[in-house]
C-alpha cells in the first residue's frame, strides 16, 4: 500500500498535489478613450491633431504573466493550454472580429488569459507585451496556435508582430498602422536566418498595481497610446505609421507611451494599459 501511494503522489504536478491552487482569469478590454473598441466604429479627438480614426485591427501577444502576492512577490500564472489562444506562457488577445473594415482579421475574439496560481490574495499584475525570444524567431507553418497566424508574422527574421493595431485617419484615409516588434536582429544574411540577438527587443514590461483579478479589468487604451502621435501624416520614405524602425519618427510618441526607449530617448512610464477597478463585478451586477 505504501508503494502505491508514493507512485500516485509522484505523478501529480505541484499545483495539483497541493490541492490549494485557484483558477484565475485576467480580463482585458480594448478601449479608445472612454469608448469601447469595435470594428466599424469611428472615434474623434485622437492624437496631436485631434483626428478621427476608424479601426482595422487590434491584437497583441502577452507572456510571462505574474500576480503580486501580499508580500509583494511575483507569482507566475500557470496558463491553461487551450490549443488556440494560449501556448506555454504566451497568450494572444484579439479584439477585432473581421467585421466592417477589419478585413484581415478573424471572427473569433479573445479578451482574457486564464490559468492557475497557488491559493491566496493577489493585489497586482505584471506581464510582458510581446513574444519571448525563443518563440519569436520560429518558422510560421510549423508552430501551433497562436504562433501560426500569418497576420501576426513579419516576413523578415525580426519574428512576430507583438502588436498589430491598424486604422484609417482623417489625414491618412489609406491607413496608419502600429506594428510593434523586435528590430536590429542579427545575423540577417537572409530572411530565413535565425537571429541570435536583436538590438531593439521592444518588449515593454507592464506593471499594474492594485489589481484584483476577481474584480478588475486591464484596459488597453488606443487613445492614450496615440496621445503624442500625429496620425494624419507620415514620415517620408517610411511605411505608413510605425513599424518599430529606430529611424522612424512616427514611433517616438508611441514608444514613449509604451514605456520603451527609442533612439537615445530613455524609457518612460507606459500609458497604454491601466486598471478599471470593479469592472467585472459591475458587469455581473448589470445582468
Amino acid at each position: 500500500m505504501k508503494t502505491i501511494r508514493i507512485a500516485v503522489l509522484a505523478s501529480l504536478t505541484p499545483l495539483a498535489f497541493s490541492a490549494e491552487s485557484q483558477s484565475v482569469s485576467i480580463h482585458f478590454r480594448a478601449m479608445v478613450g472612454d469608448k469601447k473598441f469595435a470594428c466599424g466604429q469611428s472615434y474623434e479627438g485622437i492624437g496631436t491633431t485631434r483626428s478621427r480614426i476608424t479601426p482595422r485591427d487590434f491584437r497583441f501577444y502577452v507572456h510571462n504573466l505574474r500576480l503580486i502576492d501580499e508580500s509583494g512577490n511575483p507569482v507566475p500564472l500557470d496558463l491553461d493550454q487551450d490549443g488556440k489562444w494560449q501556448l506555454d506562457d504566451l497568450a494572444l488577445l484579439d479584439f477585432e472580429d473581421a467585421s466592417a473594415g477589419c478585413i484581415n482579421g478573424t471572427p473569433e475574439m479573445n479578451d482574457h488569459v486564464s490559468g492557475h496560481v497557488p491559493a491566496g490574495h493577489y493585489s497586482g499584475l505584471r506581464f510582458t507585451l510581446g513574444v519571448p525570444f525563443n518563440k519569436n524567431h520560429t518558422e510560421l507553418t510549423s508552430q501551433p496556435s497562436p504562433l501560426n497566424l500569418t497576420a501576426m508574422n513579419w516576413v523578415w527574421n525580426a519574428g512576430r508582430k507583438f502588436a498589430r493595431i491598424e486604422f484609417t485617419s482623417s489625414g491618412m484615409p489609406r491607413g496608419w498602422v502600429i506594428h510593434l516588434g523586435s528590430t536590429g536582429c542579427r545575423p540577417n544574411q537572409t530572411k530565413t536566418t535565425v537571429p541570435t540577438q536583436c538590438s531593439q527587443p521592444n518588449r515593454p514590461e507592464i506593471e499594474i498595481a492594485g489589481f484584483d483579478p476577481g474584480q478588475d479589468v486591464v484596459i488597453a487604451d488606443l487613445a492614450s497610446l496615440l496621445k503624442d502621435s500625429n496620425v494624419d501624416t507620415n514620415q517620408p520614405n517610411t511605411e505608413a505609421g510605425c513599424m518599430s524602425a529606430p529611424n522612424d519618427g512616427d514611433c517616438v510618441g508611441l514608444f514613449a507611451n509604451l514605456g520603451l526607449p527609442f533612439t537615445g530617448k530613455p524609457a518612460g512610464v507606459q500609458k497604454f494599459m491601466r486598471t478599471q477597478r470593479g469592472a467585472l463585478s459591475a458587469a455581473a451586477g448589470s445582468k
